[in-house]
């Protein structure tokens, strides 16, 4: 088999592909005040900037997982890589904050398009009993990026200036989009009739999947602005030491991923998923008993083992659930997957903030939990008659 043809060589190309789309959402970060300061914006109207990503993501991920479905998978990925690299050098070169929306709004569909059809492209690629390693080998990656971006972005921003970080992703998106253009995917999804979308909705297993991961990423969510603050205001950290409680946790994560992935195949993505959910909800409280630096890498370090937990295993659970209405429609099923996500991305923060400042950290975390616990349980039981053949 030729490199051209080989699935690791496309898992790979997937990988890089979803690298460089966390590294262009990771590196605006050390860029931001130096916004700030060019246009005179206020944090109001950069926070709106930030926002405005969610917007598209949830606009895109479902007609782009159905496009890729009836299309192929090779379009969409070009599509995307190079709307990343239009996105990035608009940021480079935006004259004024309208334009800077216009780029963030870009990116919010190019991010999309890459996760929905990427993890398409690994479904089709690999079997049930394959596919959960290697959905987890790509998220590693996506999490690397997690956890160097803000570093690669700062250097980039001082050794040529802000345009630069922005294009070097450029550079890395028009390098994906060439690769995908090359490569041959040895399952040729334009052959298939694709499951319409009100099939797949109608699969319970579907449904089940796509609310514990609206419910796991919103908790998740909600929790990294939350934590950050408290960790502010109550610990005392500065920017850089909460950082590095983030990066611990990241750090952790991109080894766990594959794990999961792996127990994944062997026990049943919908077992892992809910058991993750579950700990996610359990893993609130312990955050309470933070009361310094080195407490604070050590309880949040262990408490991503259970984002890990979900994280992967829901990528394989989605593809085990829609593969009972048909194989050849992972796009729509990835794209609910990612609608889910976006949509846990916008309403936790914002639920979480405002309770935080409301009720303080301590009863926001043992309110919140007990709601994540309840929801995880009720989930496996709606799930079991109907999805334990599949798990």
């Amino acid at each position: 088999m030729s490199l051209r043809s080989s699935r690791p060589v496309a898992v790979a190309l997937v990988t890089f592909a979803t690298f460089t789309d966390i590294l262009a959402y990771a590196i605006a970060v050390p860029v931001l005040p130096d916004i700030s300061k060019r246009f005179g914006a206020s944090p109001t109207v950069i926070g709106l900037l930030f926002a405005s990503f969610g917007l598209t993501v949830l606009l895109t991920s479902i007609p782009m997982g159905t496009l890729s479905d009836r299309t192929g998978r090779r379009l969409p990925l070009v599509g995307g890589m190079m709307a990343l690299a239009a996105s990035s050098v608009l940021f480079a070169f935006a004259p004024a904050m309208s334009w800077l929306f216009a780029a963030r709004l870009m990116l919010g569909a190019a991010d999309a398009t890459t996760w929905v059809v990427g993890f398409s492209v690994v479904a089709d690629l690999y079997p049930a009993e394959r596919r959960g390693r290697v959905l987890g080998f790509v998220m590693s990656g996506s999490t690397v990026a997690f956890l160097i971006g803000p570093a690669i972005g700062g250097w980039l921003y001082d050794a040529g200036g802000p345009r630069l970080p922005y294009l070097v992703v450029a550079l890395c998106a028009l390098v994906s989009a060439v690769a995908f253009a090359a490569i041959v995917l040895p399952v040729a999804v334009e052959k298939h009739q694709p499951v319409p979308l009100r099939t797949i909705v109608a699969s319970p297993a579907v449904t089940v999947c796509t609310l514990a991961v609206g419910v796991g990423g919103g908790t998740i969510a909600m929790l990294e602005p939350v934590l950050a603050l408290h960790l502010s205001r109550a610990i005392g950290l500065e920017p850089a030491r909460i950082g590095m409680v983030f990066g611990a946790g990241a750090l952790v994560a991109a080894f766990m991923h594959p794990l999961f992935g792996r127990l994944a195949d062997r026990l049943g993505g919908r077992r892992l998923t809910l058991a993750g959910v579950a700990a996610i909800g359990l893993m609130l409280p312990a955050l309470t008993l933070i009361s310094s630096f080195p407490s604070a890498i050590v309880i949040y370090a262990t408490g991503v083992v259970a984002v890990s937990m979900m994280v992967a295993p829901s990528l394989a659970y989605m593809a085990e659930a829609v593969s009972t209405r048909g194989p050849e429609s992972f796009g729509v099923a990835y794209g609910l997957y990612n609608f889910a996500w976006a949509l846990g991305i916008i309403v936790g923060p914002a639920v979480g903030a405002a309770l935080y400042e409301r009720i303080g950290f301590a009863p926001l975390m043992w309110r919140w939990a007990p709601v994540v616990v309840v929801a995880s349980i009720v989930l496996a039981r709606v799930s079991r008659p109907s999805t334990t053949h599949i798990a």
